[in-house]
């Protein structure tokens, strides 16, 4: 299952999550793997309106919030520490 991270394209916060994920990956061979759909609101309206949350930037993991909002780099590594402990967990079911 992918991690979803709703956006708008021009909001400042999103720039910074998307810069920072990418920061992730370089450092953490771990989370290269981690595959990311990224949804603009605006753009996939439908589908962003069937998930609860008003912020951007925001994670999913399937219907689990992971993250609304304005975030740092440490609130991403916890997203992405999150993400691969629920994966493993569907993983082993």
């Amino acid at each position: 299952m992918k991690l979803l991270l709703f956006i708008l394209k021009n909001c400042p916060y999103c720039k910074e999550a998307l810069r920072w994920m990418d920061e992730l990956k370089n450092e953490n061979p771990e989370y290269r793997d981690i595959e990311v759909k990224i949804i603009d609101e605006k753009e996939e309206a439908e589908l962003a309106n069937s998930y609860d949350y008003y912020y951007v930037p925001t994670y999913f993991y399937g219907n689990i919030k992971l993250h609304e909002g304005a975030a740092t780099k440490d609130k991403i590594r916890q997203v992405f520490d999150e993400y691969l402990r629920l994966s493993k967990e569907q993983a082993s079911v």
